[in-house]
């Protein structure tokens, strides 16, 4: 790891899925996992291209039932491209004999470099160096370059390209009994001597996809079609210490794009104009440069060096090129296949880093739900409830993708799933409009989209709340919490639990911040919209009536996770981490051994701590005040100790969010959440997970944790609100960020001196809140103040 350039030295089959993973390259519209191209997929390895948005559904037998998946497709693989002395084996480094191996995924460039020294026997060596990119300026484009180099010999050398459309979805082990056969309808031609063509479509959505090849190399060409394959062909004439290049430019349309006729006719007329490597090359890497302009991030060590892998795979996954898609947060990016492409709450940890430099793709993102809320809407009515439901899994038009079974390894079974019971996707996504909106100053979406969201997302809140006579407070009932180990109480027949304090109290901010809404309104927008969703008054006296009633539980002087948390039975976890080591997913090991995690005070991550995560001290505070609990120092720090026992982190968010809480509260362990937040992916600490895909969520929120979680950093009426907080393994980083309007405004911390630096503008001033002062900075000024210890 250097500071700019991610690199793997040897060749290790264990580690290619993790390799992989973490050097795919994307531009926001498609990406290619970081896989050899002369390897097919197999145990070791498995090369993915996922293009966002193209999903398939499909139906398959699981454990005697019919079970319906939609899954992000993997299309077809662009990337295969072998070599062989003539008469012998392909050459692998899993089939020959390997010098040395080198990957390096460069970060600033994005391009992905490999270097492979083979033996061939005889004093005889061939040197094989690939550069490839996912072009980040045109998202249609990708190119791969291969230099051979011999050593020791002469002669010919076999190289064949291809493009492959006989792949599936089997990137998951655990998905493996499901139907991955998502292509069907594949032909393959040839546009000109140099370029060869592949189309096909998924199999139920019937989303057509072409892709076209042009094969640059400085020898004739054969071609031959055999279906599903499209194959390239020449003979290298190889002498020692001359490099001869081969060129692969790919071109890849779906019939999703906006502005063609014809995928195929797309891909063809586009590889046909594209310019040659270098030229391509030169465009991607402009395109780069501006990228990390906007995103700039400055962290010494090697805290900024994993930062700067995260905002790499944040803006591949979710580039400029994003606002033009339909699409949502894939909570694993276009890495791969795990968790089937879904979108979840994940883009809770993603929009608010977004906000604050790509603020054109958080409205985009935005957008995706808004084009969803009438599905959203019609699934509230399917269940008895006014306003919008959102599902817990997103896909391609809305519907509850959650599954309805899953599979524990540990134990073989097929379990039921009840996690589409989370219905606080719907408080995160409001919470998104409104940090979206107060960041951006879009009152535009606000006032529009945003309020449509907002008042269908509190109607079903107030719709879901139930009065409780004897508590005098409102319920909600038949949950789950961000948790999800505990999906029922007990020994019950039915899943849910009631008065998940998580759930209870964003549910209460969201009916307080759309009432606030609506009494800001323009008039005529609010007569619009109360003719469009049949609101009267009587629904707003009962949003304000819940809005400060819901029920909180606690137990020992600490807040409940749910009503009956603190009346489960303690885990002996000293016992378990003993018998098992790693003890992350509990869930899996207690149902191996016909038990429950049900029935213990066990997390699987942070649930009532998300609060603390999502709203600043203060801010929790008055939440609290306004359903009439008072939520002092006290009892706050308690309750953080009490689940700091009791979680198992059996999700990547939880360190992060167990940080992020930890310094804010100012403790002196919340360093090592925050490392456990960095090494996510790049240690794998799940255990695999990885290789099937990076996790988006955190990476984003390790740097918001930078960007908003140590500095206090609130967008909130109209001004920047900064209340840094002291992190000795982090005392000095930087920023760059949009706000309102102003490009490249510049936070930069040195122990205890901001410096803050407005670009200048014909925009208007900044207005700075610290806890001890009030400033307002004009464009083109520069203010360094000393921070209070």
């Amino acid at each position: 790891m250097t500071g700019w350039s991610w690199e793997y030295e040897g060749y290790t089959p264990a580690d290619e899925r993790l390799r992989e993973s973490l050097c795919t390259l994307g531009n926001g519209y498609f990406a290619t996992r970081g896989a050899l191209p002369e390897c097919a997929a197999d145990e070791v390895h498995y090369p993915g291209t996922y293009v966002a948005g193209c999903y398939n559904r499909l139906t398959s037998e699981v454990a005697g039932r019919q079970v319906e998946n939609e899954d992000m497709v993997n299309v077809p693989n662009w990337l295969p491209l072998r070599y062989r002395l003539p008469g012998g084996p392909w050459l692998t480094p899993d089939t020959a004999t390997v010098l040395d191996h080198r990957q390096m995924l460069h970060l600033s460039a994005g391009l992905l470099e490999r270097r492979t020294r083979y033996d061939l026997g005889e004093g005889r060596e061939l040197t094989v160096r690939q550069q490839r990119f996912v072009h980040m300026a045109d998202p249609h484009l990708a190119a791969l370059r291969t230099e051979f180099t011999a050593e020791g010999f002469s002669g010919p050398l076999e190289v064949e390209a291809a493009l492959d459309g006989g792949v599936t979805n089997a990137g998951v082990p655990r998905y493996r009994d499901l139907d991955g056969h998502h292509l069907t309808h594949v032909h393959t031609g040839t546009a000109t001597p140099d370029t060869v063509w592949l189309r096909c479509r998924t199999r139920t959505s019937d989303v057509r996809i072409g892709m076209a090849a042009r094969l640059t190399v400085d020898a004739p060409l054969a071609v031959r079609h055999e279906v599903p394959r499209a194959v390239q062909q020449a003979l290298l004439d190889l002498a020692p210490g001359r490099t001869v290049t081969v060129d692969k430019t790919v071109a890849l349309h779906t019939s999703h794009d906006p502005a063609i006729s014809d995928p195929l006719y797309a891909a063809v007329d586009r590889v046909g104009q594209a310019p040659g490597f270098d030229d391509l090359l030169e465009r991607h890497l402009t395109a780069w440069d501006q990228l990390w302009r906007r995103a700039d991030l400055d962290v010494p060590g090697e805290a900024g060096r994993i930062l700067r892998l995260h905002l790499f795979h944040v803006l591949q996954t979710l580039s400029p090129h994003t606002a033009d898609l339909d699409v949502g947060v894939p909570a694993r990016g276009l890495h791969g296949e795990a968790y089937r492409g879904h979108v979840f709450w994940d883009e809770l940890f993603v929009l608010p880093y977004l906000d604050l430099h790509f603020p054109e793709v958080s409205r985009a993102l935005l957008r995706y739900r808004h084009r969803r809320l009438e599905q959203a809407c019609t699934a509230a009515r399917s269940v008895g409830r006014k306003g919008a439901m959102y599902p817990w899994q997103s896909g391609s038009d809305g519907r509850e993708e959650t599954q309805q079974l899953h599979l524990n390894p540990r134990s073989g079974r097929w379990l039921p799933d009840h996690s589409h019971l989370q219905h606080h996707v719907g408080s995160a996504i409001a919470y998104n409009v409104w940090q979206y909106c107060e960041a951006s100053g879009d009152t535009e979406f606000l006032h529009t989209k945003g309020a449509e969201m907002l008042l269908q997302i509190a109607r079903f809140w107030a719709d879901s709340a139930v009065y409780d006579d004897s508590l005098g407070r409102h319920r909600i009932k038949g949950v789950v919490g961000p948790d999800e180990y505990h999906e029922a109480y007990p020994d019950a027949q039915q899943p849910g639990l009631d008065d998940n304090a998580y759930t209870n109290v964003t549910a209460a901010w969201v009916l307080a911040r759309t009432l606030e809404l609506l009494r800001t309104l323009p008039e005529p927008r609010y007569r619009e919209l109360v003719e469009r969703t049949g609101l009267d008054g009587g629904e707003l006296e009962l949003w304000e009536d819940v809005s400060r009633t819901l029920h909180v539980p606690f137990h020992d002087d600490v807040i409940s996770q749910f009503e009956g948390y603190g009346e489960l039975a303690e885990l002996d976890w000293e016992a378990y981490r003993a018998r098992y080591g790693d003890i992350r997913r509990l869930d899996r090991i207690l149902e191996a051994e016909d038990d429950s995690v049900n029935r213990y005070q066990a997390s699987k991550q942070a649930d009532v701590l998300m609060l603390g995560y999502l709203f600043s001290p203060a801010e929790l505070r008055t939440v609290f005040g306004r359903l009439g609990y008072q939520l002092d120092e006290d009892t706050w720090r308690r309750t953080v100790d009490y689940y700091l026992r009791r979680t198992s982190h059996g999700s990547t968010l939880s360190g992060l969010v167990h940080g992020w809480v930890l310094a804010r509260d100012r403790r002196a362990e919340a360093w090592k959440f925050c490392q456990e937040a960095l090494q996510g992916d790049i240690a794998d600490v799940q255990g695999g997970t990885t290789g099937e895909g990076i996790h988006l969520g955190a990476m984003a929120g390790t740097l918001d944790l930078v960007q908003r979680g140590l500095t206090g950093l609130e967008t909130r009426g109209g001004a920047l609100w900064l209340d840094p907080v002291p992190l000795p393994e982090l005392s000095s980083y930087g920023f760059a960020l949009r706000y309102q309007g102003h490009w490249g405004v510049r936070l930069h911390l040195e122990r205890e001196r901001l410096e803050i630096a407005v670009p200048s503008s014909d925009a208007s001033p900044i207005d700075i809140r610290l806890p001890d002062r009030t400033l307002s900075l004009q464009p083109g000024e520069t203010v360094r103040l000393w921070l209070p210890d």
